[in-house]
């Protein structure tokens, strides 16, 4: 599961949701392939690596209009007019690592995962890809492939993690970058990228002796900021004062990021600016943790961690040593709030019990020591519209749409 050694150029392709597996928390308010899955998103890394030329997306109908914002010209869930012999490539959404299989199918074949029996990906003629996004599977050349390679779980954002990482990298290293001479400590022989438009504080350092280290643009290193690669710091973002970030964490854009943090990945737009150790999680997007918020990533057993992927599911082997917390968009914690190994916070959720977290939380559950409730909308929204307002945003109508529905699913 290596990225090819060729590239194909210029394939026609179009990405699809098929709205498998259980990965709410990662995808209620975007496609899975717009989900962070390392540096980069499935969609860029898949279509930089593979040199793909993406002509249509499909997704379900409840998340289309946030879609259609995010990839703006690109037609949502219809093909556009085509010679109808040429071929075109579909990518399953959940397939994160570029696959040598993506680009060696034939027109005719396709791809499905032996694990799971879904489609990776298939190579046919317009009309024969129209039938099988209206889920026509029939007279397909069938390959199957061993290893599992879609995202079926939460948890397997971190079973990725290190390869789409890897990739990641090396697609980000290419460019000029700053010179650091003056002012941080760099020690190691990996890559080092920093964006020319990022600014490092004097006292700042780049630990290359494990992976490569990319700063991208806008971002900020505050002084005493320490970063261990293989990392990535996304544009906009900072790393607080003294602020320590370890081997396998990747930070999307406009994010605040302090305190310890290792093996994380940020979607972007979300704090954790304060002292507390963060490891091996995923966090979505405007999420807050408050100071001291603590993951628990390791069992003192040092055996696997078992988790559960949506309320009312039951308790799975995850096949992880190392696994932190899911916490989807939109979720916060109280100060000194502790998450045990294998925590999944779904959308919205607010946790401010003094009990350490521990199972599955609901969306929009709102959590304290005298029990759970639903956290009520309007006051959801206002929380929701002051966070992003801080940052310059408002949520669009399709967005608060969207919201409310799964609010209203969330309270049925």
């Amino acid at each position: 599961m290596t990225a090819p050694s060729v590239a194909t150029a210029g394939v026609p392709c179009a990405f699809f949701d098929d709205a498998r597996g259980v990965i709410a928390p990662l995808a209620d308010l975007r496609a899975s392939f717009d989900i962070r899955t390392a540096a980069l998103t499935t969609f860029d890394r898949l279509t930089r690596i593979l040199n793909l030329e993406p002509i249509a997306l499909f997704v379900p109908s409840s998340i289309s209009a946030l879609v259609a914002q995010e990839h703006p010209g690109l037609p949502i869930n219809t093909l556009p007019p085509c010679d109808d012999q040429d071929a075109i490539l579909l990518i399953n959404g959940r397939c994160v690592l570029p696959l040598d299989v993506l680009v060696d199918l034939e027109p005719g074949q396709a791809a499905v995962e032996e694990r799971s029996g879904d489609l990776i990906a298939a190579r046919l003629a317009r009309g024969r890809a129209a039938r099988l996004l209206a889920g026509d599977p029939s007279n397909l050349d069938m390959i199957a492939v061993h290893d599992p390679v879609l995202l079926r779980r939460p948890w397997e954002i971190i079973t990725f993690r290190d390869r789409a990482l890897s990739l990641d990298l090396n697609v980000l290293l290419s460019g000029q970058g700053a010179d650091l001479s003056n002012l941080a400590i760099v020690a190691g022989e990996y890559p080092l990228r920093v964006h020319p438009s990022a600014r490092v504080f004097p006292g700042a350092m780049f630990d290359l002796s494990k992976g490569p280290i990319v700063i991208d643009d806008g971002a900020e290193l505050r002084p005493g900021a320490i970063i261990i690669g293989p990392a990535y710091i996304g544009p906009s973002s900072v790393v607080t004062e003294h602020g320590v970030i370890r081997s396998n964490t990747a930070v999307g854009p406009v994010c605040k990021v302090g305190g310890e943090v290792t093996g994380a990945v940020f979607q972007g737009w979300s704090n954790k600016a304060h002292e507390g150790f963060l490891g091996d999680s995923w966090v979505g997007a405007w999420v807050n943790l408050g100071a001291g918020t603590i993951t628990s990533n390791l069992l003192n057993t040092y055996t696997e961690i078992s988790s559960v992927a949506d309320a009312g599911l039951s308790r799975e082997r995850t096949g992880l040593q190392f696994f932190g917390s899911v916490l989807a968009d939109h979720v916060k914690t109280a100060i000194s709030t502790r998450l045990m190994g294998g925590s999944i916070v779904h959308t919205g959720a607010m946790w401010a019990a003094s009990r350490a977290l521990s199972d599955c939380v609901g969306r929009f559950a709102w959590v304290t020591d005298a029990g759970s409730r639903l956290f009520r909308l309007p006051r959801f929204m206002e929380t929701m519209e002051a966070m992003m307002a801080r940052r310059a945003m408002q949520p669009s109508p399709a967005y608060r749409a969207l919201i409310e529905q799964l609010h209203q699913d969330a309270g049925a």
